[in-house]
């Protein structure tokens, strides 16, 4: 796997996950009990984005490890997949 393949994956991994770890530990304004004027009640009090870079960081780099592990360091190959179709090179006789 080449550093730019690996940095793409990674990058998409990241996005993903931090889309997924936005909406964990969010208090409305209304539920904390102090809404901001010209703010809807329900916007974050408080929004922990370095906590949440971290998260995101951490869960992604174990994701890619075990993506990285499963392409690169494994034994198995998509051949090892039984309900896969195979794709067998063209032969040279045509």
């Amino acid at each position: 796997m080449s550093f730019a393949l690996g940095a793409a994956i990674y990058i998409v991994c990241w996005w993903i996950v931090f889309f997924m770890v936005l909406p964990f530990g969010v208090r409305t304004q209304e539920e904390a009990g102090r809404v901001e004027p010209g703010t809807p009640p329900s916007a974050p009090a408080r929004f922990n984005f370095a906590a949440k870079t971290a998260l995101t960081t951490f869960v992604a780099g174990i994701i890619f490890a075990g993506f990285y592990w499963l392409v690169v360091v494994s034994p198995f190959t998509l051949d090892d997949i039984p309900f896969l179709p195979r794709f067998e090179p063209p032969s040279a006789n045509r």
